[in-house]
């Protein structure tokens, strides 16, 4: 996860897919932000696109199906063809719930500290866990690691919290290991189970 905007002199595209909606973002140097909803922000199939009005025109029309030209969908306010519109509606509860929570810099506190309660266990397992990013480029909405002691007992760890009704938690398909995905509408005291859970897996296999 970028802590921060990378510092160019040309536009950024940003993927915000995994972290839209989870913490403010500084746009002053994003030329295209796009993000799928399904994370944070509603249902899947909706997907949102902020772009700067002084690149709308930077792709050659000549080029590209007008279909798939973000100025085609600018010009017709978004309602080229039939939007989903069940989802949009969805999103627009999930944006309203997050004002009520206070807005981003609310909902960031909030996520640092479920990141932080896992982070934490990871760190003072004495090596039974390990995080595969580096501690600068942590997520505080996938938190991955191994037990690189026995990798036979990644498989054993999912297998018993899904037991437990903890689900989702096998690694990305590339990396492997084992992926907690704590999105915004996952709580404090549903961080805290896998957190103990977690400690006690340890306790038992260290």
């Amino acid at each position: 996860q970028y802590k921060s905007m990378p510092k160019t002199t040309s536009p950024l595209v940003v993927d915000a897919s995994s972290d839209f909606f989870a913490r403010p973002l500084d746009f002053s140097s994003i030329g295209l932000l796009y993000g799928g909803a399904q994370k944070n922000a509603g249902p899947s199939g909706v997907t949102i696109v902020i772009l700067r009005k002084d690149l709308v025109d930077r792709v050659s029309s000549q080029n590209v199906p007008m279909f798939l030209r973000y100025k085609t969908h600018v010009e017709a306010s978004s309602l080229y063809n039939t939007p989903p519109t069940f989802g949009i509606y969805l999103l627009n509860l999930t944006m309203q719930h997050l004002l009520d929570l206070g807005g981003l810099a609310e909902v960031e506190k909030i996520n640092a500290k479920k990141a932080s309660t896992l982070y934490s266990i990871i760190d003072s397992s004495n090596g039974f866990y390990v995080g595969h990013a580096k501690k600068s480029s942590r997520s505080d909405m996938n938190v991955s690691f191994t037990i690189p002691k026995d990798h036979a007992l990644e498989p054993v760890f999912v297998e018993e919290a899904l037991k437990e009704g903890m689900l989702g938690l096998k690694g990305h398909r590339h990396l492997g290991g084992i992926r907690a995905s704590i999105y915004n509408a996952v709580s404090q005291s549903d961080v805290d189970k896998l957190g103990e859970f977690m400690r006690e897996f340890a306790r038992k296999h260290g």
